[in-house]
């Protein structure tokens, strides 16, 4: 195989598997057909790596010995296509940097709740003294990290797209915590295809290590009766069924019984509030007993842990009317979550780019819980045609500022306007994130 290592595009994920790269003695290309952020070419420059933006030489690709895809760029581009045919190996990130690292890996996938879970347990190994890095989906890129930083354990946020080029990888404690229809228009609407991705956590997974799973999920547990898996399961559910670790007992405490000593806690007492935050509380006390971290540890964790920007966020209170940014809800599933933690009248505001969305899971809370839908995206039209006759007032919204400003007229003291898209944000905003600090921005200055 050539020493040549071709990276394709030139943001986090890809500069950080450059400059691993190249610090590991390759000859390094990196190739984005966008245009590359100034910080990334700085990066670049500083560790004399060669690139290209706004375009894909096929001459400079073609000769590579493996190609390295960042998670955003679809199987279906013409470039991805070109690389299969001349038999090149795609991998990821993650599978690159996972070869350069000793450092254990505690790995979270599913289709809602992986930057809270990630985010919490990375908060539980910090308060134990641990040395642990935060990457994946979060944060500075893995390989990033595993070229520039010393850390004895990393917990990584995979997304399907992640796992996708993974093979060789592998996980310490691998955590799934449920797998919803999302990204369907990636996997050309067959969901088995994207069952699979998730499932990839579990590769390579030998007797050592640890697959901790959601034994509430029905899609989980039936893949889970089609293959075997050498890892010793740790299921956790909201009531404890039969080989559950973890689970909510009669007198609502979390309990935890993997170990020595069990360990519980009133789910009171958790800083995340809602259900499927007991979920989550409950995948990460799971991994703090199989790390040994003291139970005291484990429980002052889940009850100081601060949350996630642009998770159920709650921004600020305008003359009664509370604001919610739940940006990072970019499925239907997440939305429905987001809902059900609400006891108050609801202004909504929806909308962006569908990946396939059923909204028939959330119709029935959306007609209890929601007055006013404001849709905030390009083309509303599937919101409209599920909605119309259970909310009595929609309206359509062309910006962020305008959509802030409608919720806040329509609701009333009281109510709380939740910006919870259930859709992708690439119609109107850089991502998630610029959609949210957008919504931010716009409550301030009411």
């Amino acid at each position: 195989m050539t020493n040549k290592i071709i990276i394709l595009g030139g943001g986090e994920s890809g500069t950080g598997s450059a400059i691993l790269a190249k610090k590991q003695g390759y000859d390094v290309f990196l190739s984005d057909h966008g245009t590359i952020k100034s910080k990334y070419k700085e990066m670049l420059y500083n560790y004399d790596i060669s690139w290209e933006e706004k375009k894909h030489t096929e001459r400079l690709i073609m000769d590579a010995g493996e190609v390295i895809k960042s998670p955003g760029i679809p199987e279906r581009s013409p470039i991805i296509q070109t690389i299969r045919k001349n038999k090149i190996r795609i991998i990821s990130e993650i599978e690159f940097a996972g070869r350069h690292t000793r450092a254990k890996k505690i790995c979270i996938t599913g289709s809602n709740g992986k930057t809270t879970t990630t985010s919490l347990i990375h908060h539980m190994l910090k308060k134990a003294g641990m040395n642990a890095g935060i990457a994946g989906n979060v944060g500075k890129s893995f390989a990033l990290q595993v070229a520039e930083e010393n850390y004895d354990y990393y917990v990584l946020e995979l997304s399907s797209f992640q796992l996708d080029g993974m093979f060789e990888f592998k996980a310490d404690i691998a955590i799934l915590l449920n797998i919803t229809p999302d990204h369907l228009d990636w996997y050309d609407g067959n969901m088995q295809d994207y069952v699979d991705a998730k499932f990839r956590i579990t590769q390579n997974l030998s007797e050592d290590e640890f697959f901790v799973f959601c034994s509430d999920d029905e899609i989980t547990v039936k893949e889970l009766e089609r293959i075997v898996l050498k890892a010793k399961e740790l299921p956790f559910a909201m009531k404890k069924k039969d080989r559950e670790v973890a689970y909510i007992d009669e007198d609502d405490n979390l309990r935890v019984e993997y170990g020595e000593r069990p360990f519980s806690m009133s789910v009171q007492d958790l800083a995340l509030m809602g259900k499927h935050n007991q979920y989550n509380s409950m995948a990460a006390g799971i991994t703090g007993s199989v790390l040994k971290i003291r139970k005291d540890l484990i429980r002052e964790s889940l009850m100081d842990f601060q949350g996630v920007e642009h998770r159920l966020e709650k921004v600020l209170q305008v003359h009664g009317i509370q604001f919610i940014n739940d940006s990072k809800a970019t499925n239907v599933n997440s939305t429905w979550y987001a809902l059900e933690g609400l006891a108050t009248p609801v202004v909504w505001i929806a909308g962006g780019i569908d990946k396939g969305n059923d909204y028939n899971e959330i119709k029935d809370l959306v007609e209890d819980k929601v007055t006013t839908l404001i849709c905030l995206g390009k083309d509303n039209t599937k919101l409209h045609k599920a909605f119309e006759k259970r909310v009595e007032t929609i309206i359509d919204t062309g910006s962020m500022e305008e959509a802030v400003q409608k919720a806040y007229y329509l609701a009333s003291n009281g109510d709380t306007v939740l910006l919870s898209p259930a859709c992708a944000s690439f119609d109107l905003f850089e991502n998630y994130e610029d959609r949210g600090w957008q919504f931010k921005e716009a409550v301030k200055k009411l």
